[in-house]
């Protein structure tokens, strides 16, 4: 049988949300709605000019404003006293998830990612209903939405980054989405090492989700390099597969990767079993005029059937 090859990369929105919303974007700015608080911040990817506006023009309806550094960081100025942190709900999934400003310019949450929560946690949902148990394991974690959707589905999961901090926020998450006392393990450890210690003890996962960084640090300084460790730790997630796996979904936010180079990895990865691959981008859409902010890129392989 012939390995399953990647379809032709597509852009999907994620244009389900009602507590989120791209209110506006241009000239390297974006205005977001984040439940009852309005915030500007930076992108990169947004090169194309204000719709409607002088350049330079800034937004008159904010409550708080990132400000980059010409030195590096930055810092966010508010109108207003805000709580220090908030929460919105996603509500297809019932899902609800801590929002707080950092030092950083991020809020803990990628509402582009809505999309692929919708695709997983449909998987787990058909698996569960065909009276299947799901293990999930999530790597480069985060603040844990994708953990919480996939257990929400009825997945037990294993949510694994290097940094403390992110890892009890995911637990957080959990319990504000009544997911307190779910199957959830919470790992703080260096992902690559985690997954050959998890081969070691002979355990199996039927699906894997992962957002490797470009560089980043496992919890004891261990430098993690794109480039040098990827291919290296998809063939560990490889090997952790169950006979019967479910799925794999890989994110990521570096321009160094481009969908057609993480299908081409998928197809490399998964020649045996039966499946599909698809790779593109994920995006959100703009209330002012329509256009996609390009918020990364997605490669899933699902099994066929």
């Amino acid at each position: 049988m012939a390995a399953p090859q990647p379809e032709r990369p597509e852009l999907i929105v994620a244009d389900r949300w009602r507590d989120y919303a791209l209110l506006d974007c241009g000239d390297g700015m974006k205005q977001e709605r984040w439940g009852p608080h309005t915030l500007v911040r930076p992108d990169p990817q947004i090169l194309w000019p204000r719709h409607g506006r002088e350049p330079g023009a800034v937004w008159e309806e904010w409550d708080g404003f990132y400000h980059r550094s010409d030195k590096g960081g930055g810092h966010w100025e508010f109108r207003r006293p805000l709580p220090e942190s908030w929460t919105i709900q996603y509500d297809p999934l019932g899902l609800t998830l801590k929002i707080r400003p950092t030092s950083f310019k991020h809020t803990g949450l990628f509402p582009e990612q809505a999309v692929n929560w919708d695709w997983f946690s449909a998987r787990i949902a058909a698996a569960r209903r065909a009276g299947r148990e799901v293990a999930v394991l999530n790597l480069f974690g985060y603040t844990g939405a994708a953990s919480v959707a996939a257990a929400k589905a009825g997945a037990s999961v294993c949510h694994v980054d290097a940094a403390e901090g992110m890892v009890k926020w995911c637990r957080e998450n959990a319990a504000l989405s009544g997911l307190a006392d779910a199957p959830v393990r919470y790992i703080v450890d260096d992902c690559l090492k985690f997954a050959r210690r998890e081969l070691k003890r002979g355990r199996r996962y039927d699906a894997v989700i992962m957002d490797p960084p470009t560089y980043g640090r496992g919890s004891s300084g261990e430098m993690w390099r794109l480039e040098d460790n990827l291919w290296e730790l998809l063939k560990e997630c490889r090997a952790l597969l169950s006979d019967a796996p479910l799925f794999l979904l890989i994110n990521a936010y570096t321009a160094r990767l481009s969908p057609t180079v993480v299908g081409n990895l998928l197809a490399e990865l998964m020649p045996g079993p039966a499946g599909r691959i698809t790779a593109g981008e994920v995006g959100l859409p703009a209330r002012s005029d329509g256009k996609v902010l390009p918020c990364g890129i997605y490669g899933r392989w699902e099994a066929a059937g």
